[in-house]
């Protein structure tokens, strides 16, 4: 079996579709990936598991002309790669992909689609159901499966889309990558970072709006000043860094925030912190929030559809406002005092996780694409 991967960007399928090619490989497959390369900002990110590459230039806008020399150069890759399946992720590459594979169906290829969190959902804005609610609606004629990772988008497939559709954990969390990282790493990093002693608080994604980390610096801002022991990291980069950089600054708490860049080895810093925040205004089902919980970390998010999906408010973390910079200095607080609360968290945590862990999404897929049989 032939397979083309394809997604808007590269560091997407670095990130998120390791486990799919290794069990593919396993089975003989041949893996093809088609994406933008943007791996020179991703600080080491390397894609290592394709047997062919494809520089594709996708643009995340719709109004952008690359798209269009995308679909061309998707067509001819795929009149020349007699793939048996196409296997698309991102809205525009997803919408890209799929109406240049419309001769390549007609040959017998099959079309799936994962759905990383639609951008339609209960509560999105207006706008979002009148742009991207038709749009796949239209894509789902040429798709052959809709594969979701959250309970929401599964239901809303299911009841709208005339499509087969199927759920999925999620992309896997690397449970034998975040298991590995011993004690002694644990103590040589915090020693690294001199916060050996201090209450260590995480929040990955990248630096842009969605990601919200203006509200992180806020409530930060106001935990500091009854908790000065307290040292907040931010993992990733992006359009928003200077500003952050900027807010922390004038907040008064730069030497309490560590800005780390994109970071490909998370497993440590996920390892060694306390306390994990994510007040993001939209997710999918987030992988950095798996991570946490299967290390046994407690986690304070927004209050959104991904969260909800894999945090159990007040067991294994809280839930808040997105905007809710006191409410989070609160929770912040409340978790730096308590240690026995962490503690119980972090148990549930680890035993709500496991069906996210990559070997049964593995399973999940290896269905998916025929292999179990």
């Amino acid at each position: 079996m032939r397979v083309l991967l394809t997604a808007t960007v590269q560091s997407h399928i670095c990130q998120f579709h390791r486990p799919l090619a290794e069990v593919l490989h396993r089975y003989g497959c041949e893996v093809h990936v088609a994406a933008k390369d943007n791996l020179q900002e991703k600080n080491g990110l390397k894609l290592d598991f394709a047997d062919k590459i494809f520089d594709v230039p996708f643009s995340r806008s719709p109004k952008s002309r690359d798209n269009f020399k995308a679909y061309r150069q998707l067509k001819k890759i795929m009149e020349a790669g007699g793939y048996d399946v196409v296997h698309c992720n991102t809205p525009m590459g997803g919408i890209v992909t799929r109406l240049a594979a419309r001769t390549a169906r007609k040959r017998g290829c099959k079309v799936y689609y994962t759905a990383h969190g639609f951008h339609f959902y209960k509560g999105a804005p207006k706008i979002n159901w009148m742009i991207y609610y038709p749009a796949e609606k239209l894509m789902s004629h040429f798709t052959d499966l809709l594969i979701t990772i959250t309970k929401e988008d599964d239901t809303l497939a299911k009841k709208k889309f005339s499509v087969d559709s199927v759920r999925v954990h999620g992309v896997g969390v690397n449970e034998s990558k975040y298991e590995a990282v011993s004690s002694e790493e644990i103590v040589h990093l915090r020693e690294e970072l001199s916060c050996r002693d201090k209450f260590v608080i995480l929040c990955v994604g990248e630096l842009n709006r969605n990601k919200n980390q203006k509200t992180v610096l806020k409530a930060f801002a106001k935990a500091v000043r009854q908790c000065p022991d307290i040292v907040l990291l931010l993992a990733g980069n992006g359009a928003n860094e200077n500003v952050l950089k900027d807010l922390a600054r004038q907040l008064n708490i730069s030497e309490n925030v560590c800005f780390l860049g994109y970071r490909t080895d998370l497993e440590r810093y996920t390892n060694m912190c306390d306390l994990v925040v994510s007040m993001s205004y939209r997710e999918g089902l987030p992988l950095n929030i798996m991570e946490a919980m299967l290390c046994g970390k407690p986690v304070i998010a927004s209050d959104n559809r991904g969260h909800r999906e894999l945090i159990k408010d007040g067991e294994t973390g809280y839930l808040l406002p997105p905007d809710g910079v006191e409410e989070l200095s609160e929770k912040i607080l409340e978790l730096c005092r308590h240690k026995d609360i962490r503690n119980k968290m972090s148990c549930r945590a680890r035993a709500e996780v496991e069906p996210f862990k990559s070997k049964n999404v593995i399973s999940e897929l290896k269905k998916i694409y025929g292999l179990d049989n």
